[in-house]
């Protein structure tokens, strides 16, 4: 893992397709301009654990589903 202070509008280079630029922010924010090719995915974190939690649920009610039915066949 990297950790660095930056100014503003410093830049990060990613490989030599993926510029990472800091354009600022306050206590609790910092904005970030990403300039990637289209078939790099980016996604943020939150967005991310927000999947996660409703791929869960929906395996969760599935299985459940499933074992409501099959106790109903067997009754």
């Amino acid at each position: 893992m990297l950790m660095l202070t930056v100014p503003k509008e410093e830049y990060l280079m990613i490989g030599r397709d993926i510029k990472i630029t800091f354009l600022g922010g306050n206590n609790n924010q910092l904005r970030v301009m990403i300039d990637a090719p289209k078939d790099i995915n980016i996604a943020r974190g939150r967005a991310i654990r927000k999947r996660a939690v409703k791929r869960a649920a929906k395996r969760a009610a599935e299985a459940e589903q499933e074992t409501a039915e099959k106790t109903t066949q067997e009754i």
